[in-house]
């Protein structure tokens, strides 16, 4: 059976109506309206399918120049030695994908269909760009924003429209990135799109696993995790993607900061309703996550609870956004490193309300080495600004130095991931929760 999109969105449309009414109407069955908000998502994910388009190693620090990481970032190396599973039966859709499917490093029975086929969310492959001054006509200011730059090359990529596509193929000072968010998780990722002598680029399978976007490259249609950089089906099984230091941050505090950089346009080639969120109310800590089956999520957070994570010389840190608010900044050591992770409230979470900018106040985080020309600094709340101890300097939420004796200095950005605490958890059971 096949289904247009008008069609679709009429159905979506109306399983709206019924859940808002099932939620005012206190006599309606238990359980009628998290029954309907799983048909609703679920037809979600097949509409963003059905608008054709208009036109055709771990984590470390990374070193970085005053204005951002340095543009020469050395390719990955693929593993030498990979632990393969035994052969099982591919996965449902397999027959859309050319690659190896005997080689895999994770179970078969762990991956889900998402609902739309291979490449049915459309990834951007030609990326156009806008101003800063054309951008802000239709972005508003708390609107989320993913921060990529390298060397003199700032960017920003707005969730309104990554929550459509999933996946932008760019290159960002010269080495070639790819910029992914999976909605339902959470997750904006950057890596570095080169492998060995290689520069890949990425499309969506259609499918998941632990609710998490599996990509795939279209060189080999080798599967890759988004949540962990890893190939876990295919001829690079066991490879894994450099990840690249990338923040959400709100628009108006992009364009304080960067009024001069390159912002992702709406003309994409696509139809679709940037601004609107098609997964109103997902975060909603009181539900369960959509389309997770996966490990058991332990209870000491909310399933949906937001994390800024770090993963650094084989130490794992979840930094729950409640204990960020209280504290705007954390200082922390791991894996012996001294960091430290900034909050800023501000920003409008994209998966709440009607629209991507309607959404509640969540804040914004991003983590940084709290090393600057050798001496380890300490970050404390000074009423409405964030200082350090040492020189008493103010700093953003971007890891500059705004006022004071440091005027100027910038903090060594490290890796650090928004996830849904379910999300992390399932990679990352190991991980250290923060508590102050």
């Amino acid at each position: 059976m096949r289904f247009d999109h008008s069609s679709l969105r009429s159905v979506s449309m109306y399983l709206s109506y019924l859940d808002s009414s099932s939620r005012l109407n206190r006599n309606m069955p238990p359980g009628v309206s998290p029954l309907y908000r799983v048909l609703r998502l679920f037809i979600v994910l097949l509409l963003t399918a059905c608008s054709a388009p208009t036109v055709t190693s771990p984590p470390t620090f990374v070193s970085t120049s005053p204005i951002g990481i340095a543009a020469t970032v050395t390719p990955t190396q693929a593993p030498a030695v990979v632990t393969l599973l035994p052969e099982e039966s591919p996965p449902d859709g397999a027959g859309q994908f050319t690659t190896d499917f005997s080689r895999h490093t994770v179970s078969y029975s762990k991956i889900l269909s998402g609902g739309p086929p291979k490449d049915g969310i459309p990834a951007i492959d030609m990326p156009q760009f806008v101003s800063v001054a054309d951008a802000d006509t239709w972005l508003e200011s708390q609107e989320p924003v993913v921060l990529v730059q390298i060397g003199a090359d700032v960017r920003a990529y707005p969730i309104q429209i990554l929550m459509w596509h999933e996946i932008v193929n760019d290159t960002v000072g010269s080495v070639p990135v790819v910029v992914t968010f999976c909605p339902l998780c959470n997750t904006a990722i950057v890596f570095d799109r080169r492998l060995e002598a290689r520069v890949l680029d990425f499309g969506t399978t259609g499918r998941l696993r632990y609710s998490n976007l599996i990509m795939y490259d279209r060189q080999t249609e080798s599967w890759w995790q988004q949540a962990t950089g890893g190939a876990i089906v295919g001829e690079f099984a066991g490879a894994q993607l450099h990840f690249l230091p990338a923040s959400i941050i709100a628009w108006g505090e992009f364009v304080g900061t960067y009024p001069n950089s390159k912002v992702l346009s709406r003309e994409t080639g696509f139809d679709r309703d940037y601004g609107r969120n098609p997964y109103t109310g997902y975060d909603d800590v009181n539900q369960p996550p959509f389309l997770y089956t996966g490990p058991t999520t332990p209870d000491v957070l909310p399933a949906t609870a937001r994390v800024l994570t770090v993963d650094l010389g084989g130490e794992v840190v979840a930094y729950p956004y409640e204990v960020l608010a209280a504290a705007n900044a954390v200082n922390d050591m791991v894996a012996s490193q001294p960091i430290v992770v900034l909050w800023k409230p501000g920003m409008a979470s994209a998966l709440d309300a009607a629209t991507v900018a309607g959404g509640r106040d969540v804040g914004a985080a991003a983590a940084y080495s709290r090393v600057l020309d050798g001496r380890t600094l300490t970050f404390i709340r000074d009423g409405d600004r964030l200082v350090d101890s040492e020189t008493s300097s103010t700093w953003d939420v971007l890891g500059r130095a705004i006022d004071g004796p440091l005027t100027g200095a910038q903090l060594e950005p490290i890796v650090a991931i928004n996830h849904f605490w379910f999300s992390w958890a399932a990679f990352k059971p190991e991980t250290r929760i923060y508590q102050p």
